[in-house]
């Protein structure tokens, strides 16, 4: 596949080749790249909730008013959950919500992704991802030239710092390096921008895992 690599003023500076067996996937696997979403977002919950249960709430243990004879309902301690201010019948306790997806899985979804992109006509090559001056509203010329209003942008090796400044204050644009590229990032986005120096790492990331499982 073959893509025109465009400069941030949309005017054509060549072409670039893209792995038809990365970025050429004619039949998306729906289900793989599900399962690799919410493997994505159960990695990124912190688990830290927590709540008391009976036996931790700072309130009385002795038994309230005596069984009998009161005229009301019979209760034992103040902590019980049945009382505002009591513990939980079933506390939630800290957990890691991670689980595993194998290598081959995690690989293949992310082919996929990039594929459903391409297949789409949802991916851009510009010629560098860099700014003279950190200026938003510079920023957002350019994009406006390339048509590109949500985008998730591989920005190379590093993120150009007066790029990812100007970036960060325009909304549905996100700006990642080489080793941030992910299956959730890319979904997420209408359009997916790509450097030269991204696409070299993308095929260099796929070859060494060919050659590894060979």
């Amino acid at each position: 596949m073959k893509l025109d690599i465009q400069t941030l003023d949309a005017k054509k500076a060549g072409s670039i080749d893209l792995d038809d067996a990365i970025f050429g996937i004619k039949e998306i696997r729906g289900d793989i790249l599900q399962r690799m979403v919410k493997y994505q977002l159960a990695k990124r919950r912190a688990g830290t909730h927590k709540t008391q249960s009976r036996g931790e709430v700072s309130r009385s243990h002795s038994k309230l008013y005596k069984q009998k004879g009161t005229g009301q309902a019979r209760h034992g301690a103040a902590n019980a959950p049945i009382f505002r201010g009591g513990g939980h019948a079933h506390n939630r306790l800290p957990r890691d919500y991670g689980h595993d997806l194998p290598k081959k899985v995690r690989a293949m979804a992310l082919k996929h992704a990039l594929s459903a992109k391409a297949n789409a006509g949802d991916i851009v090559v510009i010629e560098a991802a860099a700014l003279k001056e950190a200026k938003t509203a510079a920023l957002a010329k350019h994009l406006e030239k390339l048509k590109l209003s949500n985008a998730l942008f591989i920005a190379g090796a590093e993120v150009d710092k007066n790029f990812a400044r100007a970036a960060s204050n325009l909304k549905n644009i996100d700006v990642l390096p080489n080793a941030g590229l992910n299956v959730y990032d890319v979904l997420r986005r209408g359009k997916l921008v790509l450097t030269p120096d991204a696409v070299a790492a993308i095929h260099a990331r796929f070859s060494q895992k060919e050659g590894a499982a060979a």
